[in-house]
């Protein structure tokens, strides 16, 4: 009981506090404000109900988490053949400690690739479009959207915010500042399609279906995005064409020229998780030993996930979060939003 008056406390603040924060007002009113709330939350609360509440989303559930195994078992094989044991192939020495052979630039990221290369293969045949079309004329039909912002929005569930902009390239000179302030919300609100199965893949043995719990959570992210989006920044949601098409300059003309684009695609995202993993890690090394050096003499034990969790621990409190747990919890909302995204998913997957 005090969960969900918790949870509806949330429901009332963060549309407000978007609202209070709002650049124009005047435009919306009361009235307008409200029904905007109220239809990016009833449109939640109908993605939830068809994703968590019937009895076949078990059966969706279970079907992501083999889809994810496969793509992973799938990816190994080719990761043992470049790295051999680094990738989790037979070591030729015995090893003292298998537990701690993971390795996970070799063993987890590379994962990234397949599913980069999968995407544009997608996208070539035509899977892609059609479901971006089908979750763009939703958002359309329900928020009243543009058909630019809509594809924009729905692309970012199946792709990564910078390649979602792209599938509207002819529309971005365009389109009003509400409506890219609208893109860019989506795209950090949901999870891109390249890295998911990575983060579910980290998850599983401690989340079961967990690749369908963050497909739901994303899908729900969505209508949420354009709300806070359409509070904040309220014009011109509505421009554009009504129907407005994924569309990509450099579109694939073969199977074998979407697998090569795909996998050019990847390496470049590849390179960038693994670079940034490594800058971040090292400068909240070196942050935590400054401050561990400044609070020594005060017998202080300040570490910046620490602090950032006493600060992001009310926003973990209005999402629904027990009160037991907002510490944690904020620690990764704070990871993920401040430093990294896939640094908070291995923090979670660490926890007991």
């Amino acid at each position: 009981m005090l969960l969900m008056a918790q949870s509806l406390l949330g429901i009332i603040l963060i549309p407000l506090a978007a609202w209070a924060l709002s650049e124009d007002r005047a435009a919306l009113g009361k009235a307008g404000a409200v029904k905007i709330a109220a239809a990016g939350i009833a449109l939640q609360a109908l993605i939830a109900a068809l994703l968590l509440g019937l009895p076949a989303s078990r059966l969706l559930f279970d079907l992501m988490a083999r889809a994810v195994a496969a793509l992973q078992a799938a990816t190994l094989e080719g990761v043992k053949l470049v790295f051999g044991y680094l990738g989790g192939g037979p070591a030729p020495f015995a090893v003292a400690s298998p537990q701690h052979s993971f390795i996970l630039a070799f063993q987890a990221l590379p994962l990234i690739l397949v599913m980069a290369v999968l995407s544009r293969l997608f996208y070539h045949w035509g899977l892609l479009q059609r479901v971006v079309a089908a979750f763009a004329w939703a958002l359309q039909k329900t928020l009243s959207v543009g058909g630019p912002l809509g594809t924009a929005t729905a692309a970012n569930i199946f792709v990564g915010m910078v390649d979602a902009p792209l599938l509207v390239r002819p529309y971005l000179a365009t389109m009003s500042r509400g409506a890219l302030f609208a893109t860019m919300t989506a795209g950090m609100a949901t999870v891109a399609g390249t890295v998911l199965a990575l983060y579910a893949s980290l998850l599983e043995p401690h989340l079961p279906g967990a690749a369908g719990h963050l497909i739901a959570a994303s899908v729900m992210s969505a209508p949420a995005a354009l709300m806070i989006a359409r509070l904040m920044v309220p014009a011109g949601f509505e421009e554009g064409p009504e129907r407005a098409g994924p569309d990509l300059d450099d579109a694939p003309h073969s199977s074998m020229d979407a697998i090569a684009q795909g996998t050019i695609d990847g390496l470049r995202i590849l390179a960038y998780v693994v670079s940034m993993l490594v800058v971040m890690v090292a400068l909240v090394a070196l942050a935590n030993m400054i401050l561990q050096a400044l609070t020594q003499p005060l017998a202080l034990d300040l570490t910046v996930q620490r602090i950032l969790g006493w600060l992001f621990a009310p926003f973990a409190f209005v999402i629904g979060i027990p009160l037991s747990e907002t510490g944690t919890a904020g620690g990764l909302l704070a990871t993920k939003t401040v430093l990294n995204e896939l640094l908070a998913y291995i923090e979670m997957a660490k926890l007991p």
